[in-house]
């Protein structure tokens, strides 16, 4: 099956970076690719991808093998393999600068400070495509950024980053049916601002589209 559209979640490899903040682009597709029974297999750029379909689309999920400020080659690898358009690539990442529980989607623009972003941007040479920032907060204190991006998640904040995966699944659930317009005003903004997620169980697997 081609791929029309990819989402590319970025964080860092290895056990030692799992779960932590800095990951939370992975934590979204695996939540994402649970919602629709997608496996995801290592390729030969060391890149975990999942094929399937969402919201009518053909969609490959992808999770970088490469360290986070590295994500731009094998983004741009996968683009020209599948031949497909930046127009239809979509980059999930944290973001320092928005609280944790908040959700910014945009249909392009600047890195604000995100490496991993940055460097896809780079080697992209463009910065129209789809990006779905969630939130972490700043490092408390004088706490060195690049340390706290690094942590996991402390257990009192467990739950909210729970509703955060299966909010961002959704949202991108819609950006790929509806268009980054309708999930924008619906997704962006505080998910404890949405009771009819903040009290409910992660939604069951979906059954892939048929229309696919």
């Amino acid at each position: 099956m081609s791929a029309s559209t990819l989402l590319v979640g970025l964080g860092n490899p290895g056990e030692r970076y799992a779960n932590t903040r800095h990951n939370i682009g992975w934590q979204v597709l695996d939540a994402l690719a649970a919602r629709h029974q997608l496996t995801f297999r290592r390729s030969e750029w060391r890149t975990e991808i999942a094929h399937g379909c969402i919201g009518g689309r053909r969609v490959l999920l992808a999770k970088p093998g490469q360290f986070m400020n590295r994500s731009g080659n094998p983004t741009l690898s996968l683009l020209r393999y599948y031949r497909i358009e930046p127009a239809r690539l979509f980059v999930i990442c944290d973001h320092l600068d928005l609280p944790l529980g908040i959700l910014r989607l945009r249909a392009g623009g600047g890195a604000g400070g995100q490496k991993g972003l940055r460097d896809i941007q780079e080697r992209l040479g463009s910065q129209d495509f789809g990006q779905l920032r969630l939130g972490i907060g700043r490092s408390p204190g004088k706490m060195d950024a690049a340390a706290y991006v690094l942590q996991r998640f402390p257990a009192e904040e467990s739950i909210l980053h729970q509703i955060v995966y299966e909010r961002a699944a959704a949202a991108l659930e819609c950006w790929l049916a509806e268009g980054i317009e309708v999930a924008m005003a619906r997704f962006n903004g505080s998910v404890e601002e949405t009771p009819r997620l903040s009290h409910r169980p992660a939604a069951p697997p979906r059954e892939t589209s048929p229309s696919c």
